[in-house]
């Protein structure tokens, strides 16, 4: 019995002394990383997560790079887009898993970056980065969200006097009200919807392109590029910087800090899941609207649904249809990409000791979050190019972060030895997509500036 009771209280001090180990754990988490990035989430979560922030409404201007690319280079560019980016999205869980069975687990890219290259790059150049490109998605997917909602609007109401920056307004307006939904993980039955509506809207404008395409009102299809040399040259790394945004995450550490531990090969899966739905919807259509389309295929394909004159090529419940699918997953993803600045503001303004949804935290949270919100919307409705907006997006932002660190962080981690091929693909990977991203950021920054000459603040286009 002595025993026996020598061992319960052995097991009871073991008992006693993990919960001390695991509460000063919590406490010293911050408020971004105890409240918005909560771990209680399956492999499921992570791939409805995973999801809405890759297959997200900017895969319609996957037609408008082909536009820029042809056929084969589009294809091409397509199909490495997502070996890269897979492969690259592996590699970060790969090393976020390593980390974590060490005891040191990473919840933010900047703490990665942190922790792997050292204070500087963390803090003067990942987190900055990141911060740029999820706000510059916050601010591409309002404003794609007033087009959308100002085309419903034009389609029935032709002659209307509302502005596009009205219906921006509008869409920043809903956006208030998801963007104080507490967690991320507090996200994952709308993330679930939200896969739902990418596959509805993309089975839309994939049948609206092949029904006009074989329609007598089909345009004349022209599969040329652009005899100016330079335009050509341009238009080719302005496309490529296109795709690299549509395939773009720049989450992915954020994604898998809501998986509940043990976190090993949970991303795995919720990547594989992802990828099925990226493969469906991002090949039909590409290839159904630059086929239907050609060369005048439109920043955004649902523009190419209406004639020279406005009037709809297809009925006009259809159009409307297909934009109220992509109205509703744009709140979505614009909510996920809202995440990074929401952990930012809950750490600056929440006291971690406080209950989540005391007065303390959540009034300054409120407040925090729709400032933030109002500043995108205003952000949005003062610059109306989406295809810019989106193509320097993933020249400045998605192509380092989701493109050249993933290998770099791998390398740095693992040391794999220099006579193997894991290490020699990696920095290649890691030279070429610099370069791309470099030629890209030239090729985005001219197209704004000539686009700055047509446009002006608060444009109704």
């Amino acid at each position: 019995m002595g025993s026996i009771g020598a061992v319960h209280e052995e097991r009871v001090k073991e008992t006693q002394s993990f919960s001390t180990t695991t509460h000063h754990h919590k406490q010293q988490l911050d408020a971004g990383a105890l409240f918005v990035l909560k771990s209680k989430g399956s492999w499921w979560h992570s791939g409805y997560h995973l999801t809405t922030s890759i297959v997200a409404p900017p895969l319609l201007s996957l037609p408008f790079a082909f536009a820029s690319l042809g056929w084969i280079a589009g294809i091409l560019s397509l199909v490495i887009g997502a070996i890269v980016t897979f492969y690259s999205y592996n590699l970060i869980s790969l090393v976020l898993e390593h980390h974590a069975e060490l005891g040191h687990r990473h919840l933010r890219f900047r703490d990665m970056a942190y922790d792997i290259l050292g204070p500087i790059w963390g803090k003067y150049y990942v987190g900055p980065i990141q911060f740029m490109v999820c706000y510059g998605a916050v601010v591409g997917n309002i404003l794609l969200g007033g087009q959308c909602l100002k085309a419903i609007y034009v389609l029935w109401n032709p002659n209307g006097s509302m502005k596009l920056y009205e219906f921006v307004v509008i869409f920043g307006a809903f956006m208030l009200i998801l963007a104080q939904i507490p967690s991320f993980h507090s996200l994952r039955h709308i993330n679930l919807v939200s896969l739902v509506l990418c596959l509805m809207y993309s089975t839309c404008a994939t049948s609206a392109s092949i029904y006009i395409g074989n329609s007598s009102k089909a345009p004349h299809k022209d599969y040329s590029l652009s005899n100016d040399h330079e335009t050509r040259i341009f238009g080719i790394f302005n496309a490529m910087a296109i795709i690299a945004t549509t395939y773009g995450n720049g989450i992915i550490p954020e994604i898998q800090a809501t998986l509940a531990p043990p976190v090993k090969g949970k991303m795995f899966k919720g990547l594989c899941v992802c990828y099925t739905v990226v493969i469906v919807t991002f090949f039909s259509v590409a290839v159904s609207g630059y086929w239907a389309f050609g060369n005048q295929s439109a920043g955004l394909v649902l523009s190419n649904f209406l004639d020279d004159n406005d009037k709809p090529l297809v009925p006009r419940w259809f159009i409307m249809m297909t934009n109220i699918f992509t109205i509703l997953q744009l709140s979505a993803v614009a909510v996920v990409y809202l995440q990074p600045t929401n952990e930012v503001l809950e750490k600056t303004f929440s006291d971690p000791t406080s209950g989540e949804f005391s007065a303390r935290n959540v009034i300054p949270r409120i407040i925090s979050r729709s400032m933030s919100v109002m500043l995108a919307t205003t952000m949005a409705a003062m610059l109306p190019f989406f295809g810019d907006i989106n193509a320097m997006i993933g020249a400045f932002g998605f192509l380092p972060l989701d493109f050249v660190l993933p290998v770099v962080f791998y390398n740095v981690t693992f040391k794999p030895s220099r006579q193997s091929p894991v290490f020699w693909l990696n920095s290649t990977i890691a030279v070429v997509f610099s370069l791309v991203g470099v030629t890209a950021a030239v090729a985005a920054v001219r197209q704004i500036s000539l686009d700055a000459k047509t446009y002006k603040l608060f444009a109704n286009v």
